[in-house]
């Protein structure tokens, strides 16, 4: 045995302060810089308003995401899901139709994709990447399709009165994100789903050895990403008051980029709904300092492809670091 063998291998404490707080630290220093340099910034308007209505949409999604990503998959299509969602609760309402049972029709269908996404994979083997791409031009061309290619405004003040009352002080997808929050993070960390989860994710065959139903997990966990989609469609629409097909263009990435940025795991195994918490202020907090101090939209694009280079570069380096 050589003497670097004999060796065990000590984490330096710098080391260990960053794998375990590291993007804290980032957001932190992130909200500094901006508090001394942004005006506004930290108004409460601002706070509430824009920082706060722009990580809804992310944040709802990223909490069914992060299962995802756990057990070592991800899903593309969930932008195509949440336009169209926001675009049949819109077709619905024009028919007649109250506002309770168009939401749950549409959340239903995100639900029912996100399921047929899952035994796409789990039973019939094939991968994310090539199910979830294909799904997402399907699904898009369904939003398309339904009203012929056309936005259809709604007028239901019901219905926009979930993206736009604000009770307690705190507008409704604020409160919906939160709800979100509390949910998925009791489900993961919580119960034994959650663990099954990062079991997977960790080793799949041999999580189906000690029993886990690998199959059935990864079913729900895509059923229940999609609809969650569904439900960041239908609120984004309801603020908007329009459905259109055109919508969340991108929000896979920016869904993946805050995930993987607070920590996540690529890999599978490794994650935590504080992670998506981090990540998500990360993007956000990026996003309005930009909106903020007038950034072109051009390079908004440039910094936030930086920014998902940023966080798979940064899940590359914790991973070389663990396998050492």
């Amino acid at each position: 045995m050589t003497a670097s063998e004999k060796t065990p291998t000590v984490e330096s404490p710098l080391r260990a302060i960053w794998d375990r707080a590291g993007m804290i630290i980032v957001l932190v220093l992130l909200f500094i810089v901006a508090c001394v340099t942004v005006p506004n910034f930290m108004s409460g308007r601002n706070l509430i308003y824009s920082l706060g209505l722009s990580v809804t949409t992310t944040g709802i999604v990223a909490c069914g995401m992060l299962f995802a990503l756990a057990a070592g998959d991800f899903d593309l299509s969930v932008g195509s899901v949440a336009a169209f969602a926001g675009m049949l609760a819109a077709i619905l309402l024009s028919k007649g139709m109250g506002v309770v049972p168009s939401v749950f029709l549409a959340l239903f269908a995100g639900l029912l994709i996100g399921a047929i996404n899952g035994f796409v994979i789990a039973v019939c083997g094939i991968n994310a990447l090539i199910t979830t791409l294909a799904t997402m031009q399907i699904v898009r061309g369904l939003a398309y399709i339904i009203n012929d290619g056309n936005s259809i405004g709604i007028g239901d003040a019901g219905f926009a009165a979930l993206g736009n009352s604000v009770p307690l002080g705190i507008p409704t997808p604020l409160w919906t994100f939160i709800f979100c929050l509390v949910i998925f993070g009791l489900l993961l960390h919580r119960t034994v789903y959650g663990r099954n989860s990062l079991a997977i994710g960790g080793n799949r065959e041999a999580a189906h050895l000690a029993g886990v139903p690998t199959r059935k997990v990864q079913i729900t966990i895509f059923a229940l990403l999609s609809f969650l989609a569904a439900l960041a469609g239908i609120v984004s629409a309801a603020q908007q008051q329009i459905g259109d097909p055109k919508t969340m263009q991108g929000l896979e990435l920016r869904v993946i980029s805050a995930c993987v940025l607070g920590g996540v795991s690529l890999t599978g195994g490794i994650g935590s709904i504080a992670h998506v918490i981090v990540g998500v202020m990360i993007m956000g907090t990026v996003q309005n300092v930009m909106d903020l101090k007038g950034v072109s939209t051009f390079y908004q694009y440039l910094i936030s492809g930086a920014i998902l280079l940023a966080a798979v570069l940064l899940d590359r380096l914790k991973q070389r670091g663990t396998s050492r």
